[in-house]
């Protein structure tokens, strides 16, 4: 089964220093139709203004991954990291038991662009975490590439929770296939550019949700940077936002 969730059916939100689009259900925006799909709970896609963000606020029992499409991101936590998140970067937080963090752009012109995004763990309370990890264009170039993964593998960043994240950079007759096991979910997240998924056109901002599907096809990319959650079920004991 495949559902389209184009980017204009969003939800938003427009804070003056920050231009929010909400995939899922989050903060005012409320639609009962899009909490969530398996563990994948939140996809924000965010633009900071020059000099602005958040100050220190806190997090439980959350994987949070955040992914820069342009300009670069000053984190601090509780746990003593001070790092800079540029494009290229994924950065996890896990949250656990409870951690403190900042995010600001700390640029004096340039707009930040990025993809926050929230993931269910698979255990409540475990201990606070933090890592980031490159991947180069060269790494992403006609292929999906992991980079974020319960085990690591593939030197991707570690995840606390039942979910695998590709990132891919697509043009041309650049193409690729992702084979999808039986019941596991596809999430297929258009950062930019434009796309063929399974047979559907998606732009910028548009998504596709792949269930009792056994092949994830991309192709027909024009300049498309992609991200693909394969997923399993959300622990029924998650708590909402």
């Amino acid at each position: 089964m495949k559902t389209l969730r184009r980017s204009e059916d969003r939800g938003q939100a427009d804070h003056g220093w920050l231009f929010a689009q909400h995939s899922f259900s989050f903060a005012e925006y409320r639609d009962p139709k899009h909490m969530g799909f398996g563990p994948l709970r939140v996809i924000n896609e965010d633009r900071f203004a020059p000099g602005r963000g958040f100050g220190m606020h806190g997090h439980r029992d959350m994987e949070i991954l955040t992914y820069v499409l342009e300009g670069q991101l000053a984190h601090k936590d509780s746990l003593g990291h001070g790092t800079t998140i540029r494009p290229g970067d994924v950065q996890r937080m896990s949250a656990g038991t409870g951690i403190q963090h900042s995010e600001i752009n700390p640029s004096l012109y340039d707009e930040l662009h990025l993809l926050q995004i929230w993931i269910l763990p698979s255990a409540l309370g475990v201990k606070p975490g933090y890592a980031q990890q490159h991947f180069s264009a060269e790494d992403k170039r006609g292929r999906l590439r992991l980079v974020a993964s319960p085990d690591s593998a593939e030197g991707s960043v570690s995840l606390h929770a039942d979910a695998r994240l590709y990132a891919g950079l697509f043009d041309g007759d650049e193409t690729a296939k992702l084979a999808l096991a039986p019941g596991r979910k596809a999430y297929v997240q258009i950062a930019r550019g434009r796309i063929t998924a399974n047979g559907e056109v998606l732009d910028q901002g548009d998504a596709l949700m792949l269930e009792d599907e056994g092949l994830l096809t991309l192709s027909e990319g024009q300049r498309a940077e992609v991200l693909v959650f394969d997923l399993g079920e959300a622990d029924p004991s998650a708590r909402e936002i």
